[in-house]
């Protein structure tokens, strides 16, 4: 399920935001964001960090995310990816090598190399296999 936006905002390097954040479309974060963000389609790039309460329906992580993600409809954690804190997803997604150390509440897990399938997971920390 990839969920796509018209609209593109960028929050590029060496930039720092710092307290409520929302939008309409994609937000690409490449620099730090902290406080609480809201929209509909956020990517955390390799170079950004995020420290903040999120309510968006597609987050993927590809840099570093420490905080609370409310009723994502998916959340991919790239291979350059890492998330700390607490999971409300529909779907999660981790690809070999990205880090996930939060307690997760989600209905479908799986590992992107289709190296496993769980369903449902309630509460619980997912340990998905390794290369």
């Amino acid at each position: 399920m990839r969920i796509k936006a018209k609209n593109i905002s960028i929050i590029d390097q060496e930039t720092i935001v710092d307290g409520t954040f929302s939008w309409k479309g994609k937000l690409i974060i490449k620099g730090t964001v902290k406080g609480t963000l809201s929209g509909d389609v956020i990517t955390i790039a390799k170079e950004g960090a995020v420290y903040a309460a999120i309510k968006a329906a597609s987050f993927t992580i590809g840099g570093i995310f420490e905080g609370d993600i409310e009723e994502a409809d998916e959340l991919i954690i790239l291979s350059t990816g890492n998330c700390s804190g607490k999971i409300i997803c529909k779907e999660l997604i981790v690809e070999a090598g990205g880090i996930l150390n939060a307690e997760v509440t989600c209905t479908k897990i799986r590992n992107s190399n289709n190296l496993s399938e769980n369903t449902p997971l309630s509460k619980g920390v997912a340990v998905l296999p390794f290369k």
